[in-house]
């Protein structure tokens, strides 16, 4: 049974843990396959709201089989504080399986991380200094500690001693191996149960027929390289990092779906050319709830950018999309939508800059549409929606030649419409 892939198509927040949360109610395993604690996916069900960091949403239904691959980073802390919180809302864990070969956020990765957006000063690149970053920079340069070590209490300890001799130098206040090693060990006896080879176990699931899904965290364009770099995040959520960071075969793959807001919004620096201006940004804001699950920071708010949406498309493979928050824009009578960049000299592309100058200074060339303001909150079916919604739809799939399979109409799970003829969901 091949795997699908669900991938975030602008710059992250674009409601992956609903669509997730959707369809891992007809998936028998539910994988994250890159990214660390700096990405929340929010879930609301049945009144409740679950803010989920590390663990996949598939949590929440159970019997389902959820996976941490080898491409993620882990903080071992917050994951525990995660855990208890499921449990202690009735949400059972034993499901959830951690790669070995995933690699564990420090303590001193968290300071690093924290000190260096500090010396940046007005060149930040606005990470939420989770230590992220620098876990990814110590697993590229074969320093990193794996979730595998907390196993052996010995090896972990002798990590932390190689590890610190030269972190310290680079801390205000220098850790001290024993101590962060008995803390560790805190962490580890509540963790290690989880440890296992979760390659061979989603290898196992795919031959035995069953559904496996594949979950990124941020989005396209903060890919470390495809990305609006360097504001990036430090892996790759494009779908073709599925396959490695959950250890499979790119062959296993025979959906990806990317999942996109009816407009866009960015989180921290680097340039967004559809960004509004003036107080319809405040508007869509407090309309959308645009504030960060891990970081409770404003998000960025601006128009639909068809010319990124399509990039993500191409480098991503998508074959289907999920239209979020479309309810947000009923406020508004009319609907910008940038489907050309206007660059610095004077040309105009519906192509996505391959150099960054020209992105950064790139102006958005803007056709209106006409908004429907009317509620959408009674809507079950397409052919429920206002004309000028479908219509809106119907201009994504045109300028993207990829299908819309699912449209947002609310915060709760159960309001996402399912256009015909794409695969659906159990409401149940």
């Amino acid at each position: 049974m091949p795997a699908t892939v669900i991938v975030g198509a602008q710059w992250g927040d674009e409601g992956k843990g609903k669509i997730v949360d959707l369809l891992a109610q007809g998936s028998d395993v539910v994988c994250r396959y890159q990214g660390g604690p700096n990405a929340g996916h929010t879930i609301v069900r049945d009144g409740e709201t679950f803010a989920l960091h590390h663990v996949p949403s598939g949590i929440l239904y159970p019997g389902k089989v959820c996976v941490i691959g080898a491409g993620c980073v882990v903080d071992p802390a917050l994951l525990v504080r995660e855990l208890d919180g499921l449990e202690s809302r009735g949400i059972a864990t034993d499901g959830l399986r951690v790669s070995g070969n995933a690699h564990l956020i420090m303590p001193w990765h968290v300071a690093i991380d924290s000190a260096s957006e500090r010396r940046l000063g007005k060149l930040q690149i606005g990470t939420t200094r989770r230590g992220i970053g620098p876990a990814y920079a110590d697993k590229a340069a074969r320093l990193g500690i794996r979730v595998q070590d907390i196993l052996d209490p010995k090896i972990l300890r002798q990590k932390f001693e190689t590890a610190l001799a030269e972190k310290n130098a680079l801390l205000d206040e220098p850790l001290e191996p024993g101590d962060l090693a008995d803390r560790m060990e805190e962490c580890a006896v509540r963790l290690r149960p989880y440890v296992a080879d979760t390659s061979l176990l989603v290898d196992r699931a795919l031959r035995e027929g069953k559904q496996v899904l594949l979950e990124g965290a941020q989005g396209t364009l903060l890919d470390l390289d495809h990305g609006t770099y360097p504001f990036v995040t430090s892996s790759n959520p494009t779908a073709g990092a599925a396959a490695t960071g959950v250890g499979i075969g790119p062959t296993r793959i025979e959906r990806v779906l990317g999942v996109a807001k009816a407009y866009v919004t960015r989180v921290g620096e680097g340039p967004f050319p559809t960004e509004i201006e003036g107080p319809d940004q405040d508007r869509v804001r407090e309309l959308g709830h645009e504030y960060g699950t891990t970081t409770g920071r404003e998000r960025r708010c601006g128009w639909l950018d068809l010319v990124g949406l399509r990039f993500a498309a191409r480098v991503n493979g998508m074959t289907l999309l999920a239209l979020t928050k479309l309810d947000v824009l009923s406020a508004f009578d009319e609907l910008p939508v940038c489907v050309r960049y206007r660059l610095p000299d004077g040309s105009e592309t519906d192509e996505f800059p391959a150099h960054q100058s020209d992105f950064h200074h790139a102006r958005p060339v803007y056709e209106t549409l006409p908004g429907w303001r009317e509620p959408l909150d009674d809507v079950l079916e397409v052919d429920g929606l206002p004309d000028a919604a479908r219509r809106y739809i119907e201009f994504v799939e045109e300028a993207l030649d990829v299908p819309v399979c699912m449209i947002g109409t609310g915060a709760e799970r159960e309001r996402v419409v399912t256009a015909p003829g794409q695969p659906a969901y159990s409401r149940s």
